[in-house]
């Protein structure tokens, strides 16, 4: 699924992306995720030589329809799959319930990190190569070229 995003063009912008800033966090605190429990990864800012994260993805929202989804929950740890489930049943919960946590329950900041997408990226890494290696075509040399140098 393709979609137009503005990331890219703000995140090569500094002065953008610090008056950004300040408004994706608002957005993210009013999103309502972290007070129903959910991990919804913030941007961090950019440092050099330091690959940036998962640029606001929600890592508890990620649809688990995908194979490579699938996989990536099954490589978690024992204790992050079981948060996981924890926190999507008690967002259900909640949901239907129309309330929210009580505010000392809410996803604080500093615990909202992404936890999922960097698994993902490296399925899809692995993925890559493989298509790349079976895609390759081995020719043999012939042996007048063999003896021929180059």
């Amino acid at each position: 699924m393709s979609y137009l995003s503005l990331a890219p063009f703000i995140q090569k912008r500094p002065w953008l992306l610090r008056w950004m800033r300040p408004l994706s966090r608002w957005y993210f605190d009013n999103s309502g995720y972290r007070k129903l429990g959910l991990k919804y990864a913030v941007p961090k800012p950019k440092r050099k030589k330091e690959e940036d994260g998962t640029a606001g993805k929600a890592d508890d929202l990620i649809p688990e329809e995908s194979e490579s989804v699938q996989l990536a929950l099954k490589r978690l740890p024992p204790k992050e799959a079981y948060d996981r489930v924890f926190r999507m049943r008690r967002a259900f919960q909640c949901s239907l319930a129309h309330q929210l946590l009580p505010q000392n329950e809410w996803t604080k900041p500093d615990e909202d990190y992404p936890y999922l997408e960097p698994i993902i990226k490296e399925i899809e890494a692995e993925r890559t190569e493989r298509e790349d290696l079976e895609s390759m075509i081995i020719k043999k040399r012939t042996t007048a070229s063999a003896k021929g140098g180059h």
